[in-house]
């Protein structure tokens, strides 16, 4: 009996700092997991986003999409100035948007967040860049409670995509823009007014003297499962077709996907003097559970 109780001692011995060792890797496993500090993939978090520098030899956009409690927010600034004017300005845009929304949880008024990050961005953008030119074009699309809510100063084009269908939300700070308006109000003549539409120069955007107000929907847009929402700079929508980007958007693709083929197609396009070129694509977890 000593030497079966001695025998399986030893044997509980020699197992025992393996047991311990797999205990350990298990512990540290699950630690990883429930802490969350696992990065997760863009395709798992329901976003993609991408960029062609064009014929710029800077890219001046900058991109970045974060996930609060509240919901998600798309950022997207295009910089406006020469050298690496540009890129400090979009710079100082999308911090201003990251550092205004990053404490948030919830979320009910984001058209008031949207104006108070564009004034805050203006501001800091002409204290840094003193008597240079420039500036940036700054657009920002939240999905939360179910619904789609933008912010927009100068010319990135703000869309959703549904059912195959590209529809778009935002009109933009150009001049041709201006020109259409005026036009329904009676204040130019429709000869006027044919020639101002091929014109689309930006009026307004952030850091410019004279920053006017910017562009929000009259009604956020209720989201339905599939929607995706599209944000482009002029990098993008100036050598794509809107019948090109719904092409490329219908695919079975992930959003990353998407996005990558969508800036490729770009900077492929013909000619040589191509703009930066930003694009966003956010899917809304909401709608698809509500319609679970």
């Amino acid at each position: 009996m000593m030497n079966v109780s001695g025998s399986g001692s030893e044997i509980l011995m020699a197992i025992l700092p393996v047991l311990l060792a797999v205990l350990l890797l298990v512990r540290l496993v699950l630690a990883r997991t429930s802490s969350g500090k696992k990065p997760m993939t863009a395709e798992e978090k329901g976003w993609g986003t991408a960029q062609t520098g064009g014929s710029r030899e800077i890219q001046a956009d900058r991109v970045e999409v974060i996930k609060t409690g509240a919901g998600v927010l798309g950022i997207l600034a295009d910089g406006i100035g020469r050298e690496n004017t540009g890129r400090v300005c979009a710079q100082i845009a999308l911090d201003a948007a990251a550092d205004a929304y990053e404490p948030y949880q919830v979320l009910t008024n984001p058209e008031y967040l949207f104006r108070t990050v564009c004034r805050e961005a203006n501001v800091r953008i002409q204290k840094t860049i003193g008597e240079r030119r420039g500036g940036a074009c700054l657009g920002l699309v939240f999905l939360g409670n179910g619904y789609l809510h933008y912010g927009l100063v100068g010319d990135i084009r703000i869309a959703l995509f549904r059912g195959g269908e590209l529809i778009p939300l935002s009109q933009g700070h150009t001049l041709d823009v201006l020109a259409r308006q005026a036009y329904e109000e009676g204040r130019i003549s429709k000869k006027e007014a044919i020639w101002s539409m091929e014109e689309k120069r930006r009026w307004n955007y952030l850091g410019m003297d004279g920053f006017k107000e910017i562009e929000v929907p009259e009604q956020p847009v209720r989201l339905k499962k599939g929607d995706l929402a599209v944000m482009v700079s002029r990098g993008i929508w100036q050598e794509l077709s809107w019948a090109d980007l719904e092409d490329l958007l219908s695919g079975d693709e992930s959003l990353p996907e998407k996005a990558r083929q969508i800036a490729w197609a770009a900077g492929r396009s013909p000619g040589d003097d191509k703009e930066n070129g930003s694009v966003v694509i956010l899917r809304s977890w909401e709608a698809e559970d509500a319609a679970d």
